[in-house]
């Protein structure tokens, strides 16, 4: 379903991928199944998007992004391709993001370019991430460090990988 309001020019958008209002996605961005983008999203051109992706309002997802299935973007995440940002820049160089399987990127969070985000990691809401987040990891902060560890199935962990009750997992990447 794409919005009547919405001013998607993509040919290449997976079944059952909702697309909601004032979204303006690019021609050449690759959207996969089953996902929800929701209203006032804009994604460019170089963006591949996997399968059950959810994007919440208000993202902007610039050339050289990849997400890979099952990642949640929180509303208004922000992500960044340029570390040294210039108008008309000549030497203007494009760094890749990746967001790995199943990870979850909070509210408000900043992507600085050219990081991976691990499958199932999970970036608290506010964070900046100015480095590579390994797989399982929780962080957050300004900027963002490492404050524990995630399963699979969401599970919070401590830096020792203890739940709050006290109980200790293993977790294998």
């Amino acid at each position: 379903m794409i919005h009547p309001l919405a001013d998607c020019k993509s040919n290449s958008i997976g079944d059952d991928t909702n697309i909601w209002q004032f979204c303006v996605i690019l021609p050449k961005a690759i959207i996969g199944s089953n996902c929800n983008i929701c209203a006032n999203v804009l994604i460019e051109n170089d963006v591949i998007i996997g399968n059950d992706v959810t994007i919440k309002s208000g993202v902007q997802l610039w050339d050289g992004l990849i997400v890979e299935d099952r990642v949640c973007i929180g509303p208004n995440v922000t992500f960044t391709n340029d570390l040294i940002p210039r108008s008309k820049n000549a030497n203007y160089r494009l760094l890749n993001t990746t967001l790995e399987k199943g990870c979850s990127i909070g509210a408000n969070s900043t992507i600085i370019a050219g990081h991976i985000i691990g499958q199932c990691a999970l970036i608290g809401a506010g964070s900046v991430v100015t480095k590579d987040v390994p797989a399982y990891t929780v962080w957050y902060g300004n900027p963002a460090k490492q404050k524990g560890f995630i399963t699979k199935e969401g599970i919070v962990l401590d830096m020792d990988k203890k739940d709050e009750k006290g109980i200790k997992y293993e977790i294998n990447i």
